[in-house]
This record gives C-alpha cells, structure tokens and sequence, in this order.
C-alpha cells in the first residue's frame, strides 16, 4: 500500500538527543515535548517519502513494562501505538531496555510481509535491525534511515545499518530543538536558582521553637495568633534561617527541621522527644506520638478525619482526572501539587473542613500528604538513584498545594461582587 510507517527506538531518539544538547546521554538530562516531536516526525516522514502516514510506532522500556506517564499521554495521541520493552538496572546502577530490539525487528518484518506500506522510517542506530531491514527490502519496501545529529560530529548508528538504508537523513540540532531542550544544571558546580516565591514561603514557614525547661510555657510559634486562612506568621528566626560559614542562607532539610522541634535531652541521645512536630510536612521527622486524640500522629480529630482525593472521587471523576492527567498536566511539581489541592478543594462538602487545613500551614495532614506524593510520582518524578521524589521538587509539589488551598479559600471569603 502507498502509505509510510515510523519506527522510534525510543532509546536511541532521546539519549542521542540529550547527548547532542546536555553532553550527557541521560535521558534525565532533557524535557520532551512529546506532541510536538510527533507531529514533527509526521510531518517529516509524509513530506520525504512522499505518502500519507499510516502510522508512528513508539518503542521504548519501561520497568515491568508498566507504561510511564509519558507513555500513556504517547498512546492516545492520533496515529501512534506504544510497544515497551523492559527496562532493568545492572548491578553498577545503569538502566539497560531488553525485547526493544526484538519488537521493532518482529514490527518491521510483519509490516513489510504484509504489504502495510511501501515506506518505512527508522528512527535507530542498532546494527541487531539490520536482518529486518534487509527483509523489508526483500518484500519491495523502500527504507528510509534517520539519525539524530552526533554531538562529536561523528556517526551514532550501526555502519551496516546505514550502508544498507534505502534513503539516510540527519534530524540536526535545528528540529531536534524544537521538541526536546537541555535542563538546567542545578548541581553543586552550577549556581543554585533562587526558590520561587512560594518554596521561599513553605521554607520561611514558622518552626517549632527548642523545648525549654521543664515547665516552660508553649513554643511561642504555636502562640502567635493565627492570621488568615489559620496561616501563623513567621518567627525572626525561621525568616531568618540558618546560615553558613560564609553568610549565605542554607535551605533546611527536613532531618534539620525535624532537629529543631527537639529538646536538648533528645540530642543528647537521650530519645526522641514527645512535644516535637515536623512543620511543613509530615514526611519523615519527629512528630507526637503520645497524643491520646486524633490518630496518634499529633493531629488533632479534626485534622485526622479529613478525607483524602480518593475518598472524595466518583468513578466518573476519576477516569475525567485520568484524561486530564494524559493530556494536560504538564507534570511541572508545582504544577501537580496545584492540581491535587484544586480537585481536593472542589469535592469537600464541608468548607468547615477547608478551614481546618489551612489552619495546619504549612504542614500537610499526614494521610493527605502520602496520597499527594503518590501522585506526583505518576509524573516521573522519582529519582531513578533511590526512587524517592527530589527534596527540591517536593518543596514545589507543597507549595503549590498550599498556593492553590490559599487561593481557594480567599475566594471563599471575598465579600460578593469582587
């Protein structure tokens, strides 16, 4: 048939593509816009080979073969199909895809046998396809070999490979840009960014003052009245904050901030301490575990009954939050922690129940924490190191919890007509 079909190894598209603008083959190393490169790819393949696109053919690993998120916003795009091979850690750490190969070779030929098309694009440098490249031929389909630019100028794709191609094109540095670009260093060699405003909040929060003597009055944090939606505002010296040997503010960890709500005997080796509570959020950290009321976590009942997302989703919202999941969040962390507070926000029945989570700035009630973290790890978010979400992305993935909870609840009471 007069169509063409397109063939990505995956693997090879983004790693040569993070090579040739990061210097680093990690695929962690760049930001994919997806829509765009497959249009991209399209409107290629159709213009060189001159017939209308029958398909695109996206092959890459996944762990378990467990579609990531972007595979699943990948698979519901018109005219593409998702084939995942597995994807497993050596033992010095490397991730390696296994049945990629296999899968294009067996796609290739069963195309090619089938007459499905007349033009193939392979998008690969893999010598192990040469075996169906060659049987394609055999079976009158005209074979068209891309490469992604080489960062050293040199050739990234299988010699035998490219002397057996039909036609060979190169996507330079030019088209590869305007889909995929380089993330920003933010190691201990490059400049750290300034937090944004709304991190810089979550990290100036007020904190737990040192338990003094015994008989000391109340930490002088949870004194201070509260100001609107229950927000208290901060002690000198959590605006202050710690600072290093050369003047500059050092941003605290949460293994730092759990220390401080810690008396000096706790320290001292002595035991956790029961009055210590990890503010701005309930992940790790010491926090009461004596209290008799609420759910043994220093929480009050109130605070303890507060539903989770799921509790508050139909069925139906559900599979609309799945859509929206695929098709418009971009998975920015500050953009998901938005999303979550938004639909949490939208399905409480009792604005009573608002009001008790916003006088629990900044920290996150334990269960709806967990379930937040969960969700922005659908994103990709995990660090492939120890498969926990960065420090930094959790602070963003908080803070626009908190942005969106703020401004839900401000807008709950301006007066009417503003």
């Amino acid at each position: 048939m007069d169509r063409c079909v397109v063939l990505v190894d995956a693997g090879y598209l983004l790693g040569a593509a993070a090579s040739l603008l990061a210097g680093d083959s990690a695929r962690s190393r760049i930001t994919v816009d997806h829509a765009t490169l497959i249009q991209g790819l399209r409107e290629r393949a159709e213009d060189e080979t001159r017939q209308p696109l029958l398909r695109i053919y996206w092959f890459d690993g996944a762990p378990d073969r467990v579609p990531q998120p972007e595979h699943r916003r990948l698979r519901v795009m018109p005219r593409v199909t998702v084939r995942l091979g597995a994807l497993t850690r050596s033992s010095d750490g490397r991730w390696g895809q296994k049945g990629v190969d296999a899968a294009m070779h067996a796609e290739l030929t069963e195309l090619a046998r089938n007459r499905a098309c007349s033009d193939v694009v392979l998008v690969t440098g893999d010598g192990d396809l040469l075996p169906g490249l060659m049987s394609a031929k055999e079976h009158g389909v005209a074979v068209h070999l891309w490469a992604v630019q080489a960062a050293d100028g040199d050739y990234n794709q299988s010699e035998d490979l490219v002397a057996e191609a039909d036609e060979r094109r190169v996507l330079d540095r030019t088209w590869i840009t305007r889909a995929v670009r380089a993330k920003e260093l933010t190691g201990a060699c490059a400049p750290q960014p300034a937090p944004e405003p709304e991190i810089a909040a979550i990290l100036s929060a007020p904190l737990p003052e040192p338990a003094a003597a015994a008989g000391s009055p109340a930490s002088s944090a949870e004194a201070r009245p509260a100001g609107r939606n229950g927000v208290r505002p901060a002690s000198p010296a959590a605006l202050a904050g710690e600072r290093d040997g050369s003047g500059a503010r050092s941003v605290p960890t949460p293994k730092d901030l759990a220390g401080l709500g810690r008396p000096a005997a706790a320290t001292a080796g002595q035991g956790p301490a029961t009055n210590a509570t990890l503010r701005w959020s309930s992940d790790k950290g010491w926090v009461d575990r004596g209290s008799s009321s609420g759910n043994g976590l220093g929480e009050s009942p109130e605070i303890a009954a507060l539903p989770t997302l799921a509790q508050l989703t139909s069925a139906e919202q559900r599979w609309a939050d799945r859509e929206e999941d695929i098709t418009t969040v971009s998975g920015d962390p500050f953009e998901v922690g938005q999303v979550f507070a938004r639909r949490w926000t939208e399905r409480i029945a009792d604005s009573v129940q608002l009001q008790h989570l916003s006088t629990e700035y900044p920290r996150i009630p334990h269960r709806i924490d967990g379930e937040l973290l969960r969700y922005a790890a659908r994103f990709g978010l995990l660090a492939h190191k120890d498969d926990q979400i960065d420090e930094h992305d959790r602070y963003a993935i908080r803070a626009g919890f908190w942005r969106e909870i703020d401004a839900r609840t401000a807008a709950e009471h301006a007066p009417a007509g503003d």
